[in-house]
């Protein structure tokens, strides 16, 4: 029987603390953390939904309303597809003030998980020397943590692509590790991809079955495609309304797909439409800095693919010329694949969340 948000599961502990009583929660998180007490006094509300904001990484952060009872559905599709029962040890290590952060706590209240709470800053486990069976990380917390993430029997992670580098040190740890693909209006992750611990190869060692995971869809979720070929979602558990994305995608089956880029992100340079997400996997394995491929406007072309890297050029560890001729010579990159310009920002724009704001780093440039 599901319980009403108005209270929680009695084997729910925080920070190693049990609580009889609402109130008794309440008074002891108003002590530790002014992120976490005002949006647990919202959940324990009469109010049936909970105003969430989006990140703003793809445009203005918006208020989205979310329905309790469809939030605790979603923590119970997430304990099922990851058979994460109550006494679970969990780690919360994100910003409360967003969508995943908010359900890492509405699954421990819901499913009875032993949360601990701590900073979300970059490196969270530095400091911590405790096991969990499920945590939650941004690909920056992730990088930071690869020599303990021992320490965490299953781990999601999202808010931000993880790069083929990361994979592949995610090859040699021992925590089974996933992707994750959603956003607030799933509330959180809809569908999760394995991004590690295979057990098989292809018989080609340079396609490893991690380079052709897909992603899998949650319980009681129906995908298909639209005309643009963007992945379209419906899960009446979670959304009263069919959700039409701006992500393109390839259909594997009725329960996976292969998330292939945004659609507002397509270049079109001279005819020929570029995704920037497939060039920029490539350039993951020439650029070590921080990057992203975009399309500015080109007399000639209508568009034309620009790179941008997080470096002043001094500090860059390969050249433009060594760049450009690494690609030429790569079997990997198209013709039309090879950028136009190279450029170069001290410091790229991002959400509080660590999310690149592509628009907004482009527009440091001075394309005149």
């Amino acid at each position: 029987m599901k319980l009403k948000p108005t209270n929680f599961h009695k084997d729910f502990k925080l920070n190693s603390n049990s609580f009889a009583t609402v109130d008794a929660l309440l008074s002891y998180v108003a002590e530790f953390s002014r992120e976490l007490h005002p949006f647990l006094k919202d959940w324990f509300s009469d109010n049936d939904v909970v105003i969430v904001h989006t990140s703003g990484s793809s445009g203005t952060p918006k208020a989205i309303k979310l329905q309790k009872d469809q939030m605790q559905n979603s923590a119970t599709a997430t304990g099922d597809f990851f058979a994460l029962k109550e006494k679970t040890t969990a780690l919360l290590c994100l910003p409360i003030a967003y969508i995943a952060g908010k359900m890492m706590l509405v699954r421990a209240l819901t499913l009875g998980w032993h949360l601990d709470v701590v900073p979300a800053d970059s490196n969270p486990l530095k400091e911590n020397y405790k096991t969990y069976d499920f945590s939650a990380m941004v690909p920056l917390q992730v990088e930071n943590s690869i020599e303990k993430l021992y320490q965490i029997k299953k781990l999601i992670v999202g808010g931000g692509a993880v790069s083929k580098a990361l994979q592949e040190k995610l090859q040699h740890v021992v925590a089974a590790v996933f992707a994750t693909y959603g956003m607030t209006e799933t509330i959180t992750h809809i569908a999760v991809k394995k991004l590690n611990n295979f057990t098989a190869l292809h018989e080609n060692t340079d396609q490893q079955s991690h380079h052709k995971s897909y992603y899998r869809i949650l319980p009681k979720t129906v995908i298909y495609k639209d005309e643009r070929n963007c992945l379209v979602l419906k899960n009446t558990t979670i959304s009263d309304a069919v959700l039409f994305t701006n992500d393109v995608v390839r259909l594997i089956s009725n329960s996976q797909f292969e998330w292939l880029g945004r659609f507002d992100n397509v270049i079109n340079s001279g005819g020929i439409k570029l995704h920037p997400e497939n060039i920029e996997e490539k350039l993951s394995k020439i650029i070590v800095q921080r990057f992203f491929v975009a399309g500015i406007k080109d007399e000639k072309l209508g568009e034309k693919l620009v790179l941008l890297i997080e470096s002043s050029k001094d500090k860059l560890i390969k050249s433009p010329d060594q760049l450009n001729s690494e690609m030429k010579n790569s079997k990997l990159f198209s013709r039309f694949e090879i950028p136009k310009e190279i450029y170069f920002i001290d410091r790229f724009t991002e959400t509080e969340t660590k999310k690149i704001q592509r628009q907004k780093t482009l527009d440091l440039i001075n394309l005149n």
